[in-house]
């Protein structure tokens, strides 16, 4: 790869429960070690059918009132076609067209360009897959 491209693998335990995860310093530690003082594009990038990435604001109840808006739009029940794992699965798999598999971020001067509030988030509502592989990369 070139100098000018680089990319880390995080490896993530989201447990038994859906779960929203800061990501958020992670991520500056990335581009603290390969960015430093350099401006680019921060991408992050699950490669899961049944997870998402987000920019929100955590700790104040948004996260927690994210995974309630999906629970109301994607129910666990039994209407999905998709019917394999715990009752509800299906809706797991459509949550990537809500909640996309990928965001890219500005970086400048080897920061992150975030709001004051904004997070980097990974959005996980499967119960039955508990181990998620998050992959960092930064083009500068």
């Amino acid at each position: 790869m070139s100098d000018s491209f680089s990319t880390t693998v995080l490896n993530l335990t989201t447990g038994t429960n859906e779960s929203v995860t800061d990501l958020t310093r992670a991520c500056e530690e990335f581009l603290t070690r390969i960015a430093p003082g350099r401006d680019g594009l921060f991408n992050v990038f699950v490669p899961h059918a049944t997870a998402g990435i987000a920019i929100l604001e955590t700790g104040a109840g948004s996260d927690d009132d994210l995974l309630s808006a999906l629970h109301h739009l994607l129910p666990a029940d039994d209407r999905w076609q998709h019917r394999h794992g715990s009752p509800g699965h299906g809706r797991d798999h459509v949550l990537p067209a809500l909640v996309p598999p990928h965001a890219t971020l500005p970086v400048i001067a080897g920061r992150l360009e975030l709001g004051t509030w904004q997070s980097v988030c990974l959005v996980d509502t499967n119960r039955d897959n508990p181990e998620r592989q998050v992959r960092l990369s930064f083009l500068g």
